[in-house]
């Protein structure tokens, strides 16, 4: 069995597990796709956070992305740090700057196995305080200064692609240059708050192309993660992973323990079960119903037809399903036009899914909905990957007994 269809069939462990430890934050952005803000009462305590580090490194997970909210903002973030760290669980941890002072950022430079993520949507203050809030460049920036002098190496700024910040990309890779860093660009997903501004600041038809284009020219020297593929049907395929890994090789943690198939799609739908329950996680990831639905083979629905579907596999679960659109169809933004004729042609009897997450200051205490249960259907991994997450995780891996499924019949 080749190496892709360990991704299509789904490891015994993911090779990218994004863990937000906190959806308190200092700020409040307008795209946030957790709507962050206030600290849920009922989050992780240390002890069970550890736990789950435990199962996690017992499981052979060898890295996570921490994020929130604002993941520093938790009094015992540090202390988990060095826990992962110490039981051989590398982290990889995005905030926007608030706490990395000089004695921060020092101690981060003399640590191991720790990788770093400073939040930035616009190139100038106007542009991305207008997303993140008034003085949130300067912290990013001063964040920045602080790791450069300290000598952490190759720290990332994460970007998330808006209307506004489109023609900035030259500026967003000179800043990045400045400061020793990696440029990591990320899709605007109609998820969380996102949701309220996504016809707002989504990429134009136009934009799409140049950046497509942009990263083309720039592809090697920049990280997208699996934010892009559905832009390959302009032409060949990007740097990153190629496909939706929802639930196969990533999936999300939340603050309160409930695990998603995806980070994007924080939703009753996707929800796949939590790690305060018997099992753990181990169990959620090899046993629930949802992950092995979303590990069958899929069929790519409506998209299979399409002469560009194995460029760009059908685009974005989380994308189609917060807009409204089914998930055996095209991207809101295909680059072929499809889903836009799809989002015209909604009427008013189209139910577009809000999360169930809300933990903005200014809305009310985050309340469940019973879970409703939806269709999936998703596309088939296409024939090689070229990069998991948004680093390159499997550079020189090969499964293990412990990390590879049992064979599919007729596989």
């Amino acid at each position: 069995m080749k190496l892709v269809d360990h991704f299509q069939y789904g490891l015994n462990s993911p090779i990218c597990l994004t863990w937000e430890l906190t959806y308190a934050c200092n700020l409040a952005c307008v795209h946030c796709l957790s709507s962050s803000g206030r600290r849920d009462p009922r989050e992780l305590t240390t002890a069970e956070a550890k736990a789950v580090i435990d199962e996690l490194q017992r499981m052979q997970v060898f890295y996570i992305n921490i994020g929130g909210g604002e993941p520093t903002v938790r009094p015992d973030f540090w202390e988990l740090l060095d826990y992962a760290i110490a039981h051989d669980v590398g982290v990889k941890f995005s905030t926007n700057g608030v706490k990395l002072d000089k004695a921060r950022a020092a101690q981060l430079a003399a640590t191991d196995y720790v990788d770093i993520q400073i939040s930035m949507d616009g190139a100038t203050p106007e542009v991305n305080d207008y997303v993140r809030g008034p003085g949130s460049f300067d912290t990013a920036i001063t964040a920045l200064e602080n790791l450069a002098e300290a000598g952490f190496e190759k720290p990332k700024i994460s970007v998330v692609m808006t209307r506004e910040n489109v023609d900035q990309l030259d500026e967003f890779k000179a800043i990045a240059d400045k400061y020793g860093a990696q440029l990591r660009i990320t899709r605007l997903r109609p998820s969380g708050r996102g949701a309220d501004v996504w016809d707002e600041l989504h990429p134009t038809q136009a934009q799409q192309k140049q950046l497509y284009d942009w990263l083309v020219a720039h592809g090697d020297q920049v990280l997208t993660g699996d934010s892009f593929f559905h832009l390959s049907a302009y032409g060949d395929a990007l740097p990153g992973l190629n496909l939706c890994g929802a639930g196969r090789v990533v999936c999300l943690i939340d603050p309160v323990g409930d695990v998603y198939a995806c980070p994007f799609a924080i939703h009753e739908n996707f929800l796949a079960g939590n790690v305060r329950d018997e099992g753990g996680f181990k169990e959620v990831w090899e046993h629930s119903e949802l992950f092995t639905e979303l590990r069958q083979p899929q069929t790519g629905g409506a998209c299979a037809s399409c002469d560009f579907f194995d460029s760009c596999q059908g685009g974005c679960m989380a994308a189609k399903f917060f807009t409204g659109l089914p998930l055996d169809g095209p991207d809101p933004e295909c680059v072929r036009g499809f889903g836009e004729q799809m989002l015209a042609d909604r009427d008013d009897e189209t139910v577009i899914p809000k999360s169930d997450v809300d933990h903005s200051r200014s809305a009310p205490r985050n309340s469940r909905a019973p879970k409703q249960p939806t269709m999936l259907s998703l596309a088939p991994p296409p024939r090689r990957p070229d990069r998991a997450c948004d680093e390159s995780p499997l550079a020189g891996f090969s499964p293990t007994a412990e990390q590879v499924p049992a064979p599919v019949a007729g596989s």
